[in-house]
């Protein structure tokens, strides 16, 4: 049977000495984005001299300043990563008026640039087009010319990799690789450059909390930890926040770590740890159901191979060996760690955590 295990460490994320050299297979993260102003306090925390630039109206300056914290961190993800590790950093820009000047701060160039230097391989982009129900799409001078600018709707993912393709070396590599595809059709989508899906609303009962997370869907943690990682893997994210991409690690039999500076959310995350099997059971079923779906809505078209699991066709050789495990049962061990166990066939979700 096999174990997974999610560990949360309060620290901070430009010192993760506590994780091995090579050892990390893929980061999903979502640092805070410099020149957004609910993320400033952090980054004065980290440096004053920030708040003093941003109260001398210097704004290009702060910038600057916010990504140097953040530079630290992304050293750090070069040094934990295996050859061939990968890490997605969610990031949006920013507008902002500092004094009389309004302005873009691109952070995703800044980040991109860096990652560049110390080493990184950069991959194209995932732009994340998040759905707005907001009436305006530009803002600045209502309907006339010369002084408007547009909404920014869409924020980045950017992929990079730490010293070319990863190697799969044993056969009993080979065969877990196998065993962690994804289905051709969620390839066609998760491979696009454009993702288009909502963001999610924090249902955070904690004032403090609400106002330092701007936590990304689970969907998106959950594919992309799919896309680049095999069952098994360990998957870090340096900033966990309310621990998205621990809950996605958890549906995809992948272990974490979770950083987070802030100890408060380690009691959220244990309260939505201790409950969230049963929704990721669903979430997992709902995989296989659209599968099902898929191969219904295309009768007509060639299925040459079958999946030795589950017995449905599937449209390549690197299906057949696809298998996804559902959670069992979730342990904590400590105030920090949690075990998850899991098995090939759904459980009753009556039987979990009675």
């Amino acid at each position: 049977m096999i174990t997974t295990t999610h560990e949360i460490v309060i620290a901070n994320a430009k010192k993760l000495r506590f994780i091995p050299d090579d050892s990390i297979a893929l980061v999903v993260t979502s640092p805070p984005y410099p020149m957004i102003e609910m993320w400033d306090d952090l980054f004065k925390l980290q440096n004053p001299e920030i708040g003093n630039l941003i109260a001398k109206r210097s704004g290009p300056e702060a910038f600057e300043l916010m990504h140097k914290e953040l530079d630290e961190v992304w050293k750090e993800l070069y040094r934990v990563l295996i050859d061939g590790g990968i890490a997605c950093i969610n990031i949006g820009d920013a507008t902002r008026t500092i004094g009389d000047k309004f302005q873009l701060y691109s952070n995703h160039s800044r980040i991109e640039g860096q990652c560049f230097r110390i080493g990184f391989d950069t991959l194209p982009v995932i732009l994340w087009r998040k759905q707005t129900n907001a009436p305006n799409k530009f803002l600045g001078s209502g309907t006339l010319p010369g002084n408007a600018y547009v909404t920014l709707e869409h924020e980045y993912i950017l992929v990079l990799r730490k010293k070319g393709l990863r190697i799969f070396k044993s056969d009993e590599e080979k065969l877990n690789r196998r065993q962690s595809a994804y289905f051709f059709e969620e390839r066609n989508i998760w491979f696009s450059d454009i993702w288009d899906f909502k963001g999610i609303k924090q249902n955070i009962n904690h004032q403090d909390l609400r106002g330092r997370s701007a936590a990304f869907p689970f969907e998106l943690a959950y594919r992309l930890i799919n896309m680049y990682s095999v069952k098994g893997d360990t998957v870090l994210d340096p900033f966990l926040g309310t621990g998205t991409t621990s809950f996605a690690a958890m549906a995809s039999c992948r272990n974490s770590i979770g950083v987070e500076i802030e100890s408060n959310f380690r009691g959220f995350f244990e309260t939505q740890a201790l409950k969230v099997a049963p929704n990721l059971n669903k979430y997992i079923q709902e995989r296989l159901n659209q599968h099902r779906e898929f191969v219904e809505n295309n009768k007509q078209a060639k299925f040459k191979y079958t999946n030795v699991f589950y017995k449905f066709p599937v449209k390549t050789s690197g299906e057949v060996n696809l298998q996804i495990k559902y959670i069992k049962e979730l342990e904590k061990k400590d105030d920090h760690t949690f075990y998850i166990t899991y098995v090939d066939e759904p459980p009753s979700l009556m039987e979990i955590y009675k």
